[in-house]
């Protein structure tokens, strides 16, 4: 009997700290900045044949430092920037509202799974904290660790085996598996 997981059908991107450079709680179009190697990532991917989403926390809609439109407003502008992701989901909650959206919980990681067609254990999730992982993991999906300087050595650690360098090595990584394969999940594909 073999344990081998299906392929990848669709990556899943955590946005602040793994698309774009963390800015925290940023509602500006003007100070957003991809990080080196995810267009790439976003491009080798969607070539490929794998749907794309972002699932976000946003914790400053709930803090009220800034609204909904802004996160959007900010969406809108890496989505240009990185070459259209199409599906976005964030959660607007603060950490102690006990809701079933904000990572490390699933709800994100299976909404976007929901919209882009694809079940959530065919999904990547690329992120650069330890809730990225949870999230993934409690959704029945895969997880990267892409750590970066803000990320917690002790998560580093955690992670070791399930990490990548950067996203575009992540995403490379994930499409170790034939091409075929990847063009072979069907589902909706993000626009």
């Amino acid at each position: 009997m073999s344990t081998a997981r299906p392929p990848v059908c669709a990556v899943l991107f955590d946005r602040d700290g793994t698309l774009l450079a963390d800015v925290p709680y940023n509602g500006d179009p003007d100070r957003v900045r991809p990080l080196p190697g995810a267009a790439e990532a976003v491009t080798l991917a969607r070539r490929a044949g794998l749907a794309t989403a972002v699932v976000s926390n946003q914790s400053g809609i709930g803090r009220g430092l800034l609204t909904a439109d802004q996160v959007h407003a900010v969406n809108e502008r890496a989505d240009e920037l990185l070459g259209g992701l199409g599906t976005w989901v964030f959660c607007p909650h603060t950490p102690d509202a006990g809701c079933a959206c904000r990572k490390p919980r699933p709800g994100l990681v299976l909404t976007a799974a929901d919209r882009l067609g694809v079940r959530p254990d065919r999904c990547l999730v690329i992120g650069d904290i330890a809730a990225d992982l949870l999230a993934a993991r409690a959704a029945g999906a895969r997880g990267v660790l892409v750590p970066n300087a803000a990320t917690a050595p002790a998560e580093v650690r955690r992670f070791a085996a399930q990490s990548a360098p950067d996203v575009l090595t992540a995403v490379r990584t994930a499409l170790g598996t034939p091409v075929r394969e990847h063009r072979a999940c069907g589902g909706r594909r993000s626009s």
